[in-house]
């Protein structure tokens, strides 16, 4: 079986007592894992070596950035480049999340760039992608999709695919009142799936966990997680509360 998992991201919330409070509930309340079954928390730069400390304490829990530099070490003043979270002992981190393109402007060439930084130094990339409202309505989602799936990854060999973790963001069914149903969820995974086969055959296709990300909680982890090609979830505000988080976890694929 793939990869399953329940990726917390924590965005820039909670001070550093809250954060551990949280990591050590989660840690102490989650039971043994399959080996298939693993948890990533991605957590604000400053707490990521006092988290990990905690999550180093279940062999299944992995810390993780929220963003790196598309460049190396130099004059970046405010940035966080691979090869310092490869020193501390990083091992995966968000790109790409619909929060950075937006916000931040991040193009695909860019995201591109922070991909090849990221497995440059054994990191291993959970890379977002998903389309805004407007192109939902227009019923252009696969074609939104695609082209960030080609720009920004179809640069990689197959070994670089080989169990690579993708998230699918609905942009436009968070935080906008619409709702994107389990069977929405898995035309598209199934899609990024299907895109993943034609460039690279069906066992790398077969080897991605493909996450979904939107608006993931306690009360739908099961029905979307029970769809063939959803390995998990990219949880954004079910992750800050540990029953909910717990809950999402244990509805991983077993």
């Amino acid at each position: 079986m793939r990869v399953q998992l329940a990726a917390a991201n924590w965005k820039m919330n909670l001070n550093l007592n809250e954060a551990i409070e949280l990591a050590q509930i989660l840690v102490k309340e989650t039971g043994s894992l399959k080996e298939h079954q693993q948890v990533l928390m991605a957590v604000p730069f400053p707490y990521l070596m006092e988290i990990k400390k905690i999550t180093d304490q279940h062999p299944h829990f992995h810390v993780a950035g929220q963003n790196l530099a598309s460049t190396p070490n130099g004059a970046y003043t405010g940035e966080v480049s691979a090869e310092i979270l490869q020193s501390i002992g990083i091992k995966y981190v968000l790109i790409g999340h619909s929060e950075r393109r937006e916000y931040f402007a991040e193009s695909h060439e860019l995201l591109k760039m922070k991909v090849d930084r990221a497995l440059m130094h054994q990191i291993n990339p959970v890379f977002c992608c998903g389309e805004p409202l407007s192109v939902r309505e227009a019923n252009q989602q696969n074609e939104w999709v695609a082209k960030q799936l080609r720009d920004s990854l179809f640069h990689l060999s197959p070994d670089q695919m080989h169990g690579f973790i993708i998230a699918y963001e609905p942009i436009w069914a968070i935080g906008t009142g619409k709702t994107a149903s389990s069977d929405q969820a898995q035309e598209m995974h199934q899609f990024i799936r299907q895109t993943l086969t034609n460039q690279y055959g069906s066992n790398i296709a077969d080897s991605v966990s493909i996450l979904y990300g939107g608006s993931v909680k306690a009360n739908n982890a099961v029905e979307l997680f029970s769809k063939s090609d959803v390995d998990g979830g990219l949880v954004g505000g079910a992750s800050l509360i540990a029953n909910e988080f717990s809950a999402i976890i244990g509805s991983l694929k077993s």
